[in-house]
């Protein structure tokens, strides 16, 4: 009984650690798309906040860490090595409180966080100039995507240079409402309309991407409970195969 209890043990452990492995490779996956991402909200950030950039190391540098410990405790589980249970145990103790406090951090400087995006995303509008720079393709291709226009509101492109200097009434041409005319505008740069009444969507793209992190929200939550379990489960497994292969090598010791 005592060795099918240990087998399971193992197989368990062998099974979350390589579920471990992959989420590994997916945090590692994510900081890779963070920094080399050139059509998102992320790509107008990162040039600008040196925040992201460490965020996104830091992610690459956990997910390649990640991916080696699961490694080592599922060679750990086959081989039944203590040291490497052990060693497992308290990585992975250590990593699952770094991840609570980035949590508890995030949470407390979320205003921060959202102020330096608003500042950021303003001066792309403010400098934005059509010359197909990565900030300016990834503002329009969101602009586009999530069909707003402007930060808080479409009113925003306003204070860019060039439409305040230029005598037409310009427009971010990702701004263009689809549905209305014309329909053979162009996905970047500046278009211009005769009338007053721009034919450009209102609403601004910090509420578009709120319901969109809102409408994700379960998702999101899922995948981070998700890891935190598989951590914890991770670890009370190493302790218990840890601790019964200590007590099978203490019963293996001769007695005198």
């Amino acid at each position: 009984m005592g060795k099918g209890c240990i087998a399971a043990t193992k197989y368990f452990l062998f099974f979350f650690n390589l579920i471990f492995f992959i989420f590994g490779a997916t945090i590692m996956g994510f900081g890779l798309w963070i920094l080399l991402d050139n059509q998102s909200l992320i790509a107008v950030l990162q040039d600008s906040s040196m925040v992201l950039k460490v965020v996104s190391y830091i992610l690459i540098g956990v997910g390649s860490f990640s991916m080696i410990l699961g490694f080592l405790g599922c060679l750990g589980a086959i081989y039944e090595i203590r040291c490497l249970l052990g060693l497992y145990f308290t990585c992975l103790l250590l990593i699952l409180l770094g991840q609570v406090a980035a949590a508890v951090l995030i949470y407390f400087q979320r205003d921060s966080l959202r102020k330096e995006t608003s500042e950021i995303v303003s001066q792309v509008i403010e400098n934005y100039t059509g010359q197909n720079k990565t900030a300016e393709q990834a503002w329009d291709y969101l602009q586009r995507t999530m069909q707003c226009c402007g930060w808080l509101r479409s009113e925003d492109w306003d204070e860019n240079h060039m439409i305040k200097n230029s005598s037409e009434n310009l427009y971010s041409c990702s701004c263009h409402n689809a549905s209305l005319q014309p329909f053979n505008v162009t996905d970047s740069g500046f278009c211009s309309d005769a009338s007053n009444k721009l034919p450009i969507y209102e609403t601004g793209c910090m509420d578009k991407v709120g319901s969109w992190l809102f409408t994700n929200y379960g998702i999101i939550l899922g995948i981070c409970l998700g890891v935190a379990v598989i951590e914890l489960l991770g670890m009370i497994l190493s302790m218990g195969l840890c601790k019964t292969v200590h007590q099978e090598d203490y019963t293996k010791v001769p007695k005198y």
